[in-house]
């Protein structure tokens, strides 16, 4: 695949309420990135973002919850099937994710299923070391505690679907 194919959408999302959301680095959402047309492919997007430096560490469907991340960033790419998804929490953006779509989620960054078909799949995959938490809906806004750990998280060496020369590099550095 060649990085100047399919430029990302990006979208810039602010705190929510109790969602920190990530305060310099936006969403990237890649339309039609992978080919795909049912569960066999899952290996392709394993294949694809492995070879990249974000290795899968899951198969299945998001959860019908706001939530986020606050100690890795995230690509989810779809396999099978299509969903509405709410990114950055409750009152946030309505996105339509189909299969072959990639998204990148920064760390803190909400997300939750509001409904699917019945074949949705996607691979969830993270960088290097770097293992997802679950931080759920609180009374209040985020404690200091937890966006100082979103800002730790370390900046990947890659863009999960084009490799070291993939838009999200530079996005990110500019942020």
């Amino acid at each position: 695949m060649n990085a100047v194919n399919i430029m990302p959408e990006v979208i810039r999302l602010g705190p929510l309420g109790w969602v920190p959301n990530n305060p310099r680095l936006p969403v990237l959402f890649y339309h039609d990135a992978i080919p795909s047309d049912g569960i066999e492919h899952a290996i392709g997007f394993e294949g694809a973002f492995g070879l990249h430096g974000w290795p899968a560490q899951w198969r299945g469907g998001i959860y019908d919850f706001h939530h986020y991340h606050s100690n890795a960033h995230e690509v989810l790419g779809v396999v099978s099937g299509s969903a509405w998804l709410m990114l950055g929490g409750p009152g946030g953006r309505l996105v339509r994710f189909k299969a072959g779509d990639v998204v990148v989620l920064p760390a803190g960054t909400g997300h939750r299923r509001v409904e699917a078909s019945d074949d949705f799949v996607v691979v969830g995959a993270y960088p290097p070391g770097q293992r997802w938490n679950l931080c759920r809906e609180s009374d209040g806004p985020p404690a200091e505690a937890v966006l100082a750990r979103i800002a730790r998280v370390p900046f990947p060496s890659s863009d999960p679907v084009y490799g070291d020369e993939g838009p999200l590099i530079a996005l990110w550095r500019h942020g």
